[in-house]
């Protein structure tokens, strides 16, 4: 899918490079003499954490990632990973823990997971 750069804001998602990324800034120049504005996007790694940025013409069209959010309860935790299982599907799926969701993770919680690009992430912890 596709969006202006108009319609980019914090808070949305986009792809960079490839990858699906949450907006965390946008910073607007001004059009100068012979030129367009030009649009500095920062957005964080939706699977990975890192911090990207793109620069872009105001006016162009940029890559959107399908972005699924589902319930899941948590079957057991690792040290690095999380079996959970699908609250409407009942399938059982391993993802990858982040570090500042190890603590609030027990096994019994419901959890938000994102879904994009064949990719899974817990993206918080909603109780349990």
């Amino acid at each position: 899918m596709y969006s202006s750069m108009k319609d980019v804001r914090p808070g949305k998602y986009i792809l960079i490079d490839g990858v699906p990324c949450k907006v965390v800034n946008i910073e607007m120049s001004s059009p100068g003499k012979h030129g367009a504005a030009k649009a500095r996007v920062t957005a964080v790694g939706l699977f990975d954490g890192q911090k990207r940025t793109m620069l872009a013409p105001s006016h162009a069209d940029i890559e959107v990632p399908v972005i699924a959010k589902k319930r899941a309860q948590v079957v057991s935790i690792t040290d690095a990973t999380a079996q959970l299982m699908d609250l409407e599907s009942y399938e059982t799926f391993e993802v990858q823990v982040s570090e500042e969701l190890k603590g609030s993770m027990k096994a019994g919680a419901e959890v938000e997971v994102v879904e994009s690009m064949g990719k899974k992430a817990v993206s918080r912890v909603l109780g349990g």
